[in-house]
């Protein structure tokens, strides 16, 4: 299996997924509005980061009436692990580019 490209989408999709905890998970249009992407980007992103086992999905179990029942996105421990490495690994590999003084 290939490795995820961190491209800005799939980073901005692993923020959501890292600020999202059991008792407020991510769905995927909440996901598509926190990440500002639409659903062409967001669902392949996701499906992606699945199939290497970095998300993890559920059904929702109560859905409320008039809509179907949402899926539940979640990091699985090494997603979560992988992610936070990969955001780190990003934020020094930027920050060697950026002025003292200058813009964060």
């Amino acid at each position: 299996m290939t490795a995820i490209r961190l491209t800005r989408p799939t980073l901005e999709v692993i923020k959501v997924l890292l600020a999202s905890t059991p008792d407020d998970p991510a769905w995927g249009l909440r996901i598509c509005q926190e990440a500002e992407l639409g659903s062409g980007t967001v669902y392949p992103i996701l499906d992606r980061l699945e199939q290497h086992g970095w998300v993890t999905t559920s059904v929702e179990v109560t859905p409320h009436p008039g809509r179907p029942p949402r899926r539940f996105y979640e990091l699985s421990g090494t997603g979560r692990v992988a992610a936070s490495d990969a955001l780190e690994s990003r934020r020094r590999r930027y920050s060697r580019f950026r002025f003292s003084g200058g813009p964060a």
